[in-house]
This record gives structure tokens, C-alpha cells and sequence, in this order.
């Protein structure tokens, strides 16, 4: 009886294996794919500040970013507001010269701060206060929050262009109906920076009439349905 029943659960995954094998491929199947976006204003401004410093002696240079960021941060600190003007400190890095034949010549440094914040006009500003550092990058960016306030809205629509398109495919080939045998969904990922011209910024901070305002733009927010159906009699 042992013998028969270690035969009988060898046998069983060949068994298995035939009948699987021997099921007819899917037949009437169509692949489809839809896709939705909207456009949001972009809502957050970026701005990188940044400077260099250069000496003989890697404790003079790292003494001289410091003094530079710690000026810089109290100007932003007196400006930040949450979720209106934030500010953070960015890249502190120090490296040695060499000279050509080798050996150490000198000390090279940079420093950096952030600020970002939806308040245009306050980062605008603070750009003609900080005289410590100088403005390395600026750009506009979409926050979180305003994408995803968006986003569902977005894949509804995505997943209600898909299930029409899989209504039509079905009644133009003849069939009553569909089943759907797999999806996926998949949306934009964040935008990188709208640049800001150095000279917009220069005329914001000033306060002098803005001959170059600056603009926002709008960011693309957008989602993709895509799968499968069985096409039904």
C-alpha cells in the first residue's frame, strides 16, 4: 500500500503537468491601452544658493563656508514660513589641489542652501538679501500635495477611457461583451525644474518693475491604464 501510494504522488505533478499543458491557449483575447492628464500650475519655487572658497589650509576654508552659510541661513531663517518659505541647508564639500607632480597646494570648498517655498514673491525677495552666497539654480517645481489632489481624478478618467475603448473593441469584432483579465495602472512621475534666468530673479529682488516677470508654468500630471480583455459571445 506504501509502495502504491508513493506512486501515486510521483505520478500525480506528471499528471498535472499533461493536463495544464494540454489546456487551449486563451482564445479572443485583445491587449488596449488609454491614457488621461490634466495640467496643474506649478506651485513651488526652488532656489539653490551656493559659493566657493579656496586657501592653503582646509580649516581656513571650511572656516570661511561657515561664516558665508551661517550668514546666509540667519537672513532665510528671518523670512521662512511653513509650507510658504522653507529653507535647509544642501551639499558642504572640501577637497585638496594637487600640483602636478603631486602633493597638496591648497583647500577648495562649496557650500550650499535651499530655499523653497510657494510664496514667489517672499523667495523672490529673499534672493536680494542674501549676500553671502550667490543663487547657483532656480527653477519651479509641482508640490506633492497638489499632485496628488489631482492623481485620482487623473486614473478615473484613465480607467474610464480604457473600459470604453474595451466596449467598443468588443461590439465592433461582434461580441455582447468582456471580462478583464489583467490591467496595470501607472502615472507621470514628478517634473523636473521649470529654470528661472538669473535676471528675473535679480529684477524680483530689487523690487523694480518686472520688464521679465517671472512664470510658473504648468506641470503635466498623467495617467496610463493598459491590459487585457477576453472578448464574450
Amino acid at each position: 500500500m506504501k509502495a502504491l501510494a508513493l506512486v501515486a504522488a510521483a505520478t500525480m505533478p506528471l499528471l498535472l503537468h499533461a493536463q495544464t499543458a494540454a489546456l487551449p491557449p486563451p482564445t479572443n483575447v485583445v491587449t488596449l491601452s488609454a491614457s488621461a492628464s490634466v495640467e496643474v500650475p506649478k506651485d513651488l519655487l526652488n532656489v539653490v544658493f551656493s559659493t566657493t572658497r579656496e586657501g592653503p589650509e582646509a580649516a581656513g576654508v571650511q572656516a570661511q563656508l561657515r561664516q558665508a552659510l551661517d550668514a546666509a541661513l540667519a537672513e532665510a531663517r528671518r523670512a521662512a514660513r511653513p509650507g510658504a518659505l522653507e529653507v535647509q541647508t544642501g551639499n558642504f564639500s572640501l577637497s585638496p589641489r594637487y600640483a602636478p607632480r603631486g602633493g597638496i597646494t591648497g583647500w577648495q570648498g562649496t557650500v550650499e542652501l535651499i530655499v523653497e517655498g510657494r510664496d514667489t514673491q517672499a523667495v523672490a525677495q529673499l534672493v536680494g538679501r542674501v549676500q553671502t552666497l550667490s543663487v547657483a539654480r532656480s527653477g519651479f517645481l509641482l508640490s506633492r500635495e497638489a499632485r496628488e489632489r489631482v492623481e485620482a481624478e487623473v486614473a478615473a478618467e484613465a480607467i474610464t477611457r480604457f473600459r470604453a475603448r474595451a466596449d467598443g473593441v468588443a461590439r465592433q469584432f461582434g461580441f455582447s461583451g468582456w471580462t478583464l483579465r489583467e490591467v496595470q495602472l501607472s502615472g507621470s512621475e514628478p517634473g523636473a525644474f521649470q529654470p528661472v534666468s538669473q535676471v528675473r530673479m535679480r529684477t524680483l529682488a530689487v523690487g523694480v518693475e518686472e520688464a521679465l516677470p517671472v512664470e510658473a508654468g504648468k506641470a503635466t500630471v498623467s495617467a496610463q491604464v493598459s491590459g487585457s480583455v477576453q472578448l464574450q459571445r
